[in-house]
């Protein structure tokens, strides 16, 4: 069986949606599966500013994330096929890891804005 993102929807967005190759700016938390944070745009003090493309992201959040509006929040349960899969990322993600995000959609600009 093919490696699926669950999305829950924690709030639903009634912004523009994204779409693969836009311009998103996100705030995000990331989590392995027992809890520990790796990763956060707010530890950082600013929003992540990405291309939301399998170039610039894991693929786990360009499919996550299509079709997400403004103004959305969403917990993204992503296994590791659709993350970094067998590659070991730092000290803190081991090989093989599912990861939780938890990600809040500030801003969506496409190519027609």
């Amino acid at each position: 069986m093919e490696a699926q993102v669950n999305i829950e929807d924690l709030v639903e967005g009634t912004g523009k949606a994204a779409e693969r190759g836009a311009l998103i700016t996100a705030h995000y938390r990331g989590w392995l599966e027992d809890g520990t944070e790796f990763d956060s745009s707010h530890s950082k003090g600013h929003a992540f500013q990405t291309v939301l493309s399998n170039k610039k992201v894991i693929q786990g959040w360009v499919l996550g994330i299509v079709g997400m509006k403004v103004g959305g929040k969403r917990k993204l349960h992503v296994p590791a096929e659709l993350a970094y899969g067998e590659r070991q990322i730092g000290n803190i993600i081991p090989p093989n890891s599912n990861l939780i995000f938890e990600i809040e959609l500030l801003e969506v600009l496409t190519r027609d804005d």
